[in-house]
């Protein structure tokens, strides 16, 4: 499937915010814009976009700051990460389960 790009100013549009606001978060490394060579328009992946809308979410309607934004979003990422590594725990203790016994079959 192929990933969704937005130009900054579709982003501008859809997440309703102020470039000033969005520069910030760029400026930050908070998200990333993909940036080409055959053009100078920065393009935002939908995985970015993602990003930008739980930190819009957290620095305007929660108040948080930049800072905090970036944690939030770090630990985000790293609860995510342990939430599938624990799926696959799962998954092997069930086909581990699903076989009985060593050497019953």
């Amino acid at each position: 499937m192929a990933d969704t790009f937005l130009t900054e100013t579709e982003v501008l549009r859809r997440f309703r915010i102020d470039e000033t606001l969005l520069s910030s978060l760029i400026e930050e490394e908070i998200i990333c814009p993909l940036c080409r060579e055959e053009t100078p328009a920065k393009l935002f992946p939908s995985s970015e976009l993602e990003k930008l809308r739980l930190a819009v979410l957290l620095v305007e309607e929660m108040g948080v700051n930049l800072p905090g934004v970036e944690i939030i979003l770090h630990m985000r990422r790293l609860l995510l990460e342990m939430r599938a590594q624990f799926d696959d725990i799962l998954e092997d203790l069930a086909r581990q389960l699903g076989r009985g016994p060593a050497g019953s079959q």
